[in-house]
Formats: structure tokens, C-alpha cells, sequence
């Protein structure tokens, strides 16, 4: 009788079983998961601008008039003085957010500060462009407030506009932009 050379089923079987492990683990590193990283960091900018502008409002309904509150005023139409305080005041006017009719004004002392946490070393806590950057995000007054990527030198062109409202109109938020994730 001859002796047959080859491979026993129980080896091609544990041979697979290995292919599939390293597949399943190298398998993630092949797909691109940024985009989706950029797309779902947009949509929570979104959701806490939308958040900040609603109480931003609630809050300038409140104190419009009222004089100043933690070294910040709001005229009774709602626009111009140093702003409406929102909690955590503590240095005058580092909380003191810049409104536009009752709303966050299109600027970093208004939806950027609000809507927001960047730890910030200015005195009026406002956020520069730099201290942004460092956070993952651009601002232009053009283009609303943008996500962007350090890694590999690609950097994203999403973005989601905010514009402030005028006399009696609510701001618009978005609609957002993905087109450069």
C-alpha cells in the first residue's frame, strides 16, 4: 500500500479557522473610520448647538431687563449689553454670552461659547480660533462652526452653519454639511 501525502480535514479546517481570526482583526484597520467619526463628532456639534440655543433663549427671556446678573446685561429687546450669564460664572463676564434678539450671536463670544467646552485661558472665557483648533474644530464666520482632523494631514471641510436670527426670527442651524467628512 501506497502512502498518501496531503492535508487531513481537521488541518484545512484549523488552517480557516486561523485565516478568519487574522481577517477579523485586520479587517478594521482597512476600513476607513474616520468619516464616520466626523460625521457622528458633527452630529453632537449639532445637538449642543441646538441645546445651547435653547437655553441661551430661555435664559435672555429671563433676564432681559433685569439689570446686571453675575456682571452681565441684556437690555430689555434682547440685543446688544454684555450678554446673558449662564451657571458657573465665576471671573466677571467669563460667562457672559453675546446675544442677538434673545438668541446666541453668530460669533465665539456667542454659539461657540455656548455651545462649547473649551477650556479656555482667556479672561472673558470666550474661545479663540487656536483653542478650538485644538479641540478638533474651526470656526468662520462665513462657514458657521466646523469639524476638522489633524490626523495624516487630511483635514475635513464639514460643517454646521449657524446663522443668528434677526428682529422677532429664530437662528437657522444647518443644514449640515458632510460633503467634505
Amino acid at each position: 500500500m501506497k502512502k498518501q501525502s496531503g492535508f487531513t480535514l481537521i488541518e484545512l479546517v484549523v488552517v480557516i479557522v486561523i485565516l478568519g481570526i487574522l481577517a477579523a482583526t485586520a479587517f478594521p484597520r482597512f476600513i476607513n473610520l474616520q468619516r464616520d467619526a466626523r460625521v457622528a463628532k458633527l452630529r453632537a456639534l449639532e445637538g449642543a448647538m441646538q441645546s445651547a440655543v435653547a437655553m441661551v433663549h430661555g435664559t435672555a427671556l429671563a433676564r432681559a431687563g433685569q439689570g446686571a446678573v453675575n456682571n452681565c446685561t441684556l437690555p430689555a429687546n434682547g440685543n446688544g449689553g454684555t450678554g446673558v450669564a449662564m451657571e458657573g460664572s465665576t471671573a466677571a463676564q467669563a460667562k457672559c454670552i453675546t446675544v442677538t434678539y434673545f438668541y446666541p450671536a453668530d460669533a465665539l463670544a456667542g454659539i461657540a461659547k455656548a455651545a462649547l467646552t473649551v477650556p479656555t485661558a482667556a479672561v472673558t472665557g470666550t474661545p479663540t480660533v487656536v483653542e478650538l483648533n485644538l479641540q478638533g474644530y474651526s470656526y468662520s464666520a462665513a462657514n458657521g462652526m466646523m469639524v476638522q482632523s489633524g490626523t495624516g494631514g487630511y483635514v475635513a471641510t464639514c460643517a454646521v452653519p449657524y446663522t443668528a436670527s434677526g428682529l422677532g426670527g429664530v437662528p437657522t442651524i444647518g443644514p449640515v454639511d458632510f460633503s467634505g467628512c
